[in-house]
């Protein structure tokens, strides 16, 4: 786990602050700016599949989910609306995505989001050690799937097309 007594930037300390009321241990590094998720991976030596992106999404009825997906894949939009039982879903705008989860477009993480929103995570990430948002820009968290997956209840399944 990362040292608590650092001073951390809003978004990381609130991230790591959730990380530690559910028992998930988390590293955050800091890194250099990045414009890209390809970059991000660049500048972690890692490839872009062991960066675990977060989406957002909201739901017709305006609740939200998470579905977090290996960096080198997209979203299989009909498979995960079935999947969910929805026939629409919608990525908000940056400043809705804000107000759903606390953190900005880019630094998002199911992990201390202010609503514990229903989780879903692709089942390419199972057994893996992966990089995600940190919460704020120039930060990545790296964690365990498996351990998010049981912190969060969530869900594993295949969501990338």
């Amino acid at each position: 786990m990362t040292e608590p007594q650092q001073t951390w930037p809003a978004g990381v300390g609130r991230m790591l602050a959730g990380a530690a009321e559910r028992g998930l241990a988390v590293e955050v590094r800091p890194r250099p700016a990045a414009r890209s998720l390809e970059e991000a991976a660049g500048l972690l030596g890692i490839t872009p599949a062991d960066i675990a992106k977060t989406l957002v999404l909201r739901r017709s009825d305006g609740s939200y989910l998470f579905a977090v997906l290996p960096g080198d894949t997209q979203l299989a939009w009909p498979k995960f609306r079935a999947l969910v039982g929805v026939n629409k879903l919608t990525l908000p705008d940056a400043a809705e995505a804000l107000a759903a989860t606390g953190y900005a477009r880019g630094t998002i993480t199911p992990v201390g989001s202010t609503t514990a929103w229903p989780l879903w995570v692709d089942t390419r990430l199972a057994g893996r050690r992966v990089a995600m948002g940190a919460g704020d820009h120039g930060f990545s968290a790296f964690l365990d799937a498996d351990a998010l997956v049981t912190a969060y209840a969530g869900t594993v399944a295949d969501l990338a097309g």
